[in-house]
């Protein structure tokens, strides 16, 4: 499909504790290095953004490491986009003091849905991003979960994003549990699913392999951005390979 807008290159990493770990289905965690090396690592490789996600913060009931991710950024000049644990407006605020561009929330903001208008009416909807952890849950049917894709949330995914949108979030982070860490490519039908439902930007995450799993996935869609983590953390293709590609194939990007 054309695109008529630059397409953005982001890395993820998930965080539990002083790590960067990798998941498969939203489990069985597998350290794969450190924050501070690889947001440094993908910053010097000149990818678009980089996703920083507590993915255990919700999980187990616990504040956000603010202090870590001011350590993790310093020097790192580059969009940064923050989640994990992100339970009030005054945690948000902490995370843009800390270093944060804009702020992914989820398993609070299902919980208490107000908390997306409050953010976006106090930050700006730029700064609010909804991350969405999906499942499929039937033909063409996805439920939202929460707890860092471990607890079903009884909510369907477009309606969700259609809601959270109205609410005022500005940019949805889209998650495929079912694709996570398994190199399979995304799940188009999902992306396209929900961008057709958003009037905000969507970020799409989870099954990336190879390049053409990316180049595929953006010429299938409207995703304004592509996410990645295994295809990077393990050195399976660069983010210049990624932008290379994508160039070739007329997509717009940032070389």
């Amino acid at each position: 499909m054309a695109q008529n807008k630059i397409v953005r290159v982001l890395s993820r990493l998930d965080i539990k504790g002083p790590h960067v770990v990798k998941t498969v289905h939203a489990e069985g965690l597998r350290v794969v290095g450190e924050p501070r090396v690889l947001a440094a690592r993908y910053y010097e490789a000149w990818v678009d953004g980089i996703i920083y996600m507590d993915i255990v913060a919700s999980l187990y009931e616990r504040e956000f490491d603010f202090e870590q991710l001011k350590r993790v950024t310093e020097g790192l000049f580059i969009p940064l986009t923050v989640g994990g644990g992100m339970r009030s407006v005054s945690d948000i605020d902490r995370a843009l003091r800390s270093g944060a561009d804009k702020v992914a929330i989820n398993t609070h903001a299902v919980y208490n849905p107000p908390l997306i208008e409050e953010a976006a009416k106090r930050f700006g909807s730029q700064c609010v991003v909804l991350s969405v952890e999906a499942k499929a849950v039937g033909e063409e049917r996805w439920e939202a979960y929460t707890e860092g894709g471990r607890e079903p949330s009884g909510k369907d995914v477009v309606e969700w994003v259609r809601e959270a949108t109205a609410r005022g979030a500005g940019e949805i982070l889209l998650t495929s549990i079912d694709r996570d860490g398994t190199k399979k490519g995304y799940d188009i039908d999902l992306i396209q699913a929900v961008r057709a439902a958003s009037p905000v930007p969507v970020i799409a995450h989870g099954g990336a392999g190879t390049v053409e799993d990316i180049v595929d996935a953006v010429l299938a869609t409207d995703a304004k951005a592509i996410s990645a983590s295994t295809l990077f953390h393990y050195d399976l293709a660069s983010v210049g390979e990624v932008k290379r590609a994508l160039a070739a194939a007329g997509v717009p990007v940032r070389l």
